[in-house]
């Protein structure tokens, strides 16, 4: 089976099937919602301080997969001698300015300068808390190579990132790390933009990483749809899907998946284990901030599926299912 490329209309990127995404006309009853919501959005007790050591990525991974989440979508895979960065997000704010916006409810575990060497990033979009102007800017007159959407690589060169080391792929494409690592761009349904204006103009992308040994799935930013089962049947099966699982709400049901779809997109892909992100770092939703992966571990019984869901900064082997609970601790009443 082949994935379809993207399609525009009138200089839009559009969805692969119709999409509601939220627009003005959900505006007052979602200012509405958020002025009368109660729940613990925010975590009452302070998460972490999460310490990563370091020194544990001078030595490599015994099964050949190591990862670290750093928090929301930004990821440190080891994978078959390969070192990836996914979504970077450093900042304390994801907004267009660092005075107001989301705020982190821990800090990064690790700074950007103690980071490994690395052999690939991969942005998957233009949103906030995906693409973070001062981030990308450290890696200014780097020779790290960036892997992107279609239409990304202006934003990320005019941060400093030499063009030459920017590869922008459509969906279905693919690019070689060496010659025993695939990075290919697949299709999800999200949407675009970091203003009111200019929407969709560039491209979102979930992506297959296919190492010399290891195969996994990084879904960024999606809502459900029957692609995921076209890319499972297309490049599957999988070691490990990682997929967003938090931010969902009733005025944005099709661009966000939570627990329930995300873990019938795991189904889907074919995928030996699955890898909750996206949640327990920024309030971008109505939702409690451990809802999500509280109703994650349910369904994940209900449909007999292993979870791989490391602490927060622990660099964690991939080699069977594995559930910290690091949340429980700091959930209220307990």
């Amino acid at each position: 089976m082949s994935i379809s490329p993207s399609r525009k209309k009138r200089g839009n990127f559009l969805n692969p099937i119709p999409t509601n995404e939220v627009g003005f006309d959900k505006m007052i009853p979602l200012l509405k919602a958020y002025a009368t919501n109660k729940t613990e959005v925010i975590p009452k007790k302070q998460l972490g301080p999460f310490k990563t050591d370091i020194s544990i990525y001078q030595t490599p991974p015994k099964s050949g997969l190591r990862i670290t989440w750093v928090g929301h979508s930004s990821l440190l895979i080891e994978i078959d001698g390969k070192t990836i960065l996914t979504d970077p997000v450093w900042s304390q704010r994801v907004s267009f300015t660092q005075f107001m916006g989301p705020k982190r409810f821990f800090n990064p575990p690790l700074k950007l300068s103690e980071l490994p060497p690395l052999d690939a990033i991969i942005i998957s979009h233009d949103h906030y808390d995906h693409l973070d102007k001062a981030t990308i800017k450290f890696f200014a007159g780097s020779t790290v190579p960036f892997y992107c959407s279609l239409g990304v690589k202006r934003q990320l060169h005019s941060w400093g990132i030499e063009k030459d080391y920017i590869t922008s792929l459509d969906w279905g494409d693919s690019a070689m790390l060496d010659h025993d690592c695939v990075i290919t761009a697949t299709p999800a349904r999200h949407f675009s933009g970091r203003g009111i204006l200019g929407r969709n103009t560039t491209l979102w992308s979930s992506f297959v990483i296919k190492g010399s040994k290891h195969n996994i799935f990084f879904g960024a930013d999606s809502g459900y749809f029957p692609g995921f089962k076209d890319i499972g049947q297309a490049f599957g099966p999988f070691d490990l899907s990682i997929l967003e699982i938090g931010a969902y709400g009733e005025y944005w049901p099709d661009i966000h998946m939570g627990p329930d779809k995300a873990s019938n997109a795991h189904l889907d892909l074919n995928s030996a284990l699955m890898m909750p992100i996206h949640w327990g770092t920024f309030n971008l939703a109505l939702h409690d901030w451990y809802e999500p992966i509280e109703r994650l571990e349910k369904y994940a019984i209900d449909k007999k599926i292993e979870l791989f869901a490391p602490e927060p900064g622990k660099p964690t082997e991939v080699d069977g299912a594995y559930n910290s609970g690091w949340w429980k601790q700091y959930m209220s009443g307990e």
